[in-house]
């Protein structure tokens, strides 16, 4: 039975993949290139190199899955049948991916043969291990980025075992990376996330007392170096210590914010450094992302998201909240039921137009069994099942998922203003395209007037206090708890 964990903690691991993944596709189109300067807008417009579409995750994401698929059933990935799933689903992936690591590719190419040899289709962890093994002693070297770049599901799967999670990620790192620093790397990398779920603090260092007094000399000055540094300075990112510096000189030199900007400014601080930016600026979003919570990703970021195979930011919130939760859901089913029950709560019919733009309806859970007419996109403020996203006839795309729990104590919601605000930016955003828009939580009491008065106060130009009363008006039963009332006084 995994140790319960709190809703500010359970928000923090479901960051941890989606900042991976949000990492990867802002830094995807600026792969290969040279450093940008400060002022150089980053943004998630696809194209680069390999083609990608805007928002598609690169070999980075999608690494990290096949490990969190695995990790996501409550697995023990340092079990030979853990590891030989995971060896599996990366040789799968592999067959038809635009973009696999040099290093990586060798290694899976050579795992593959020896698994034929023996009249089997799919590698083993074994397999890799010894292939990985074998490049190491024939090449000389095998300390890339490619370990370190999909290694955050490990930090997830031992939140409660920092002894494991050192031997999981070390072990995991070996199957094609023989190089020792590239599994301490990932270790630390896993340790660092792994403080950032469960107490929200942001310390790299925690992690070097699992290492030799040597080792953690070297890997201190070595973070040293990356806090009097830009991302820029460390030109052989491709390099899994340089990879690491990048990261965490992304961080630190954007931690003047906090929270959501923080998240923002480190990512795009990443990709600014150049080169491998794709890989630099997921290993620092898993870490960011695990510090602020998914939450804290911007919804505009979180529309685009997609990838191998065949997945969305909601999937990466799943697979990363049931590893966090030892492959199991909560007592309401989440996140894996297919369908959330609502049935029991009273007024979850309530719907009507929202008082300041007739193409925004306003209502509880129900309208999704009966979309009003003209109504293409969805902004849902409460949890839903696999089969309720996407609502039907709606592109994935256009019906956005808002992390907000209807609770007045801060610690709840610890991003509350953003949430808040970005909600209605995504309500903005879709009626900007054209869309006519359904905003609804449970029964449309508290979370679902709170937006809408934000949004009608965008459009009126009135205080949100007092776009709520028009707000009342035709959701006469709508009672938005002292917190989110809080948060409209100040915003």
């Amino acid at each position: 039975m995994t140790a319960r964990l709190s809703s500010a903690q359970v928000d923090r691991a479901a960051g941890v993949l989606l900042g991976v993944a949000c990492g990867d596709a802002l830094g995807a189109p600026y792969e290969f290139g040279l450093p940008l300067g400060p002022d150089v807008p980053v943004a998630m417009k696809g194209g680069g190199s390999m083609g990608w579409k805007p928002g598609e995750w690169t070999d980075d994401s999608s690494m990290a899955i096949a490990i969190a698929e695995v990790t996501a059933t409550g697995a023990d990935v340092t079990t030979v049948a853990a590891r030989d799933r995971i060896a599996a689903r990366w040789a799968e992936w592999a067959t038809n991916a635009k973009d696999v690591g040099v290093q990586t590719r060798t290694v899976l190419s050579a795992a593959t043969h020896a698994a034929r040899s023996r009249g089997e289709t799919a590698p083993t962890g074994e397999d890799l291990t010894s292939a990985a093994a074998e490049h190491d002693a024939v090449t000389g070297h095998s300390g890339g980025n490619g370990s370190l770049m999909r290694t955050a599901p490990v930090a997830l799967a031992y939140l409660h075992d920092p002894d494991a999670l050192v031997l999981a990620a070390q072990e995991i790192s070996a199957m094609t990376h023989h190089d020792s620093e590239a599994g301490e790397a990932c270790a630390l990398w896993c340790l660092a996330i792994r403080q950032a779920v469960l107490h929200g603090t942001l310390d790299v260092r925690s992690g070097l007392e699992h290492l030799s007094e040597d080792r953690a000399r070297i890997w201190a000055a070595r973070l040293d170096k990356a806090e009097a540094s830009q991302p820029s300075d460390f030109e052989q990112n491709g390099w899994v210590v340089e990879a690491l510096q990048g990261a965490w000189s992304a961080i630190t030199i954007t931690a003047e914010a906090t929270g959501p900007a923080h998240l923002r400014l480190a990512l795009e601080a990443a990709v600014r450094g150049g080169r491998d930016t794709d890989t630099v600026a997921a290993i620092a979003g898993s870490l960011v992302g695990g510090l602020y919570g998914a939450s804290a990703v911007p919804a505009q970021w979180r529309r685009e998201l997609r990838g191998w195979p065949g997945l969305r930011a909601r999937d990466l919130i799943r697979i990363g909240v049931l590893t966090a939760r030892g492959g199991e859901s909560d007592s309401a089913g989440w996140p894996a039921t297919a369908t959330m029950d609502y049935s029991k709560f009273l007024g979850s019919n309530a719907l009507t137009q929202h008082p300041h733009d007739d193409h925004v309806w306003i209502g509880g859970v129900d309208a999704l069994d009966n979309l009003p007419d003209g109504v293409d996109a969805l902004v849902s403020l409460c949890r839903l099942g696999s089969t309720q996203v996407p609502a039907p006839g709606v592109d994935p795309r256009d019906h956005v998922e808002v992390w907000l729990l209807d609770e007045s104590e801060p610690e709840k919601n610890p991003n509350l203003d953003f949430v808040l605000t970005d909600a209605v930016a995504a309500v903005e955003a879709l009626r900007a395209e054209g869309r006519t828009v359904l905003l609804h939580c449970v029964q449309a009491q508290s979370r679902t007037p709170a937006v809408a008065a934000l949004y009608g106060a965008r459009l009126s130009g009135s205080t949100p206090t007092d776009a709520l009363a028009d707000i009342l008006e035709v959701l006469p039963k709508a009672r938005p708890n002292s917190g989110f009332r809080a948060a409209l006084d100040r915003l």
